[in-house]
């Protein structure tokens, strides 16, 4: 049978109601890019492990809205917004029990700041404006094509898991980020890093599949070999 793969929702607010929400893009990509049955998780108070016993893997998407920076111990400025407070409280927790039940782990762009500060990192704002750093920006266009092109390559690491999925030490990757990961959590593995330093993908050595990437490989799946091979290693990973 398929596997069952979680989706963490964002919450919006539309038409006088609160929307838990997921884009469609990863919908059609865990569906069709790893062969797998997605279902939205709403961001609330859910007996985690209930639910994971029932499911195969969880999928953490990426977000306009940032990690809100009290979770890592930085005073809350305008620029660090916007946020989603209750999808903070959700996926942290979702992280934990995840880890703690070694399920499949894909993490992406916020879901990957997510993990870093779930397990003690820190994140930085604003990459673009510190020395001798990239603007990782997404393109300014009203093309979403545009918006999600590839932008930029990624050193990967020898013989860590990402280059295993993807078997290359070089990739191209799309980028729609300001913030990026500061200080590594203890316990994640850095799997690639872009020209500038930035870190790109990051993995939980020892668990079955946990990678995080900061990049948006749901958007080219059907199309970009890497991203391919990213959700079907994910998809692989979920059927076991």
């Amino acid at each position: 049978m398929a596997p069952i793969i979680l989706v963490s929702s964002d919450v919006r607010i539309a038409d006088g109601y609160s929307w838990h929400a997921v884009p469609e893009t990863y919908l059609h990509a865990v569906a069709e890019g790893a062969g797998a049955i997605p279902l939205g998780l709403p961001a609330l108070e859910t007996d985690l492990e209930a639910l994971l016993g029932r499911v195969d893997g969880v999928v953490l998407t990426g977000a306009r809205s940032n990690v809100h920076p009290s979770a890592y111990g930085t005073p809350e400025t305008e620029g660090h917004g916007p946020f989603d407070r209750r999808r903070d409280v959700a996926d942290f927790r979702l992280i934990n029990a995840a880890l703690g039940r070694d399920l499949p782990l894909f993490c992406i762009c916020r879901g990957m700041q997510e993990l870093n500060v779930a397990l003690g990192g820190t994140l930085a704002n604003d990459i673009q404006t510190l020395p001798e750093r990239a603007d990782h920006r997404a393109r300014p266009s009203e093309s979403q094509d545009e918006r999600y092109g590839l932008a930029h390559e990624i050193a990967i690491t020898p013989a860590g898991a990402l280059a295993k999925i993807v078997g290359a030490d070089r990739i191209e990757v799309n980028s729609l980020h300001r913030q990026a990961i500061d200080r590594l959590a203890e316990g994640l593995a850095v799997e690639a890093r872009a020209e500038d330093g930035t870190i790109e993908a990051v993995s939980v050595p020892g668990k079955r599949f946990v990678l995080g990437v900061q990049w948006h490989p749901e958007y080219w799946f059907a199309s970009d070999p890497p991203s391919a091979a990213l959700f079907r290693a994910f998809g692989e990973a979920a059927r076991q």
